[in-house]
């Protein structure tokens, strides 16, 4: 089962940048597969930045680093790809501009996956599987696991389609049953919830 973590969004006024780099060290090291640095309040220079020292944290680990946002920036900040969100219109001007990189992308139904499969995306993060909550109340209610195992049927070889929403270590193992080639999550990984925006 494939893991991928993604930043809790608390920066700048959050926890400390340093602290940040340094969870995503302990999760390298712990064989966490990728890591979305998804710091959406911070400038351009900020995330060059952060990313500096996430990359200086997670060297030689094997973790793969993805940038939220264009891909551009995630090419100048050494990531090995960008998410680029819901935006899927978007993934064939990604793909030229970072060829090399990993595409990333987040959808909520399987014409979106379908979408995103055909365009050339690499990782889709499928969610909500189990929904959305914000202390303790659903907010989103989740697709289910027949949405997610329709989701991987109809992704394409060698799309990896993780579940996004409300996966804990105990529900994961359902998640791959159902086809998902991994979890991914904020507070499963990082112990704390997004911020509400």
């Amino acid at each position: 089962m494939l893991r991928y973590a993604i930043t809790p969004g608390l920066l700048p006024d959050g926890i400390p940048a340093d602290a940040l780099a340094g969870r995503s060290g302990e999760l390298a090291r712990q064989g966490i597969d990728f890591l979305l640095v998804r710091e959406k309040r911070l400038a351009d220079l900020e995330l060059l930045g952060l990313m500096r020292k996430i990359r200086e944290a997670t060297a030689d680990t094997g973790m793969k680093v993805l940038l939220a946002g264009r891909a551009a920036l995630a090419l100048a900040a050494g990531a090995d790809g960008v998410h680029l969100g819901s935006r899927l219109a978007e993934l064939a001007t990604a793909r030229r501009a970072f060829p090399q990189g990993l595409l990333s992308v987040s959808c909520h139904t399987v014409d979106e996956v379908s979408q995103a499969s055909a365009a050339g995306a690499d990782l889709l993060l499928f969610a909500p599987v189990f929904g959305k909550t914000v202390d303790g109340v659903e907010v989103v209610p989740g697709t289910g696991l027949g949405a997610l195992q329709k989701a991987c049927a109809v992704a394409g070889d060698g799309v990896r389609v993780f579940a996004l929403g409300g996966v804990t270590a105990e529900n994961a193992p359902v998640c791959i049953t159902a086809g998902a080639s991994g979890i991914a999550g904020i507070r499963l990984f990082f112990g704390v919830a997004p911020p509400v925006r």
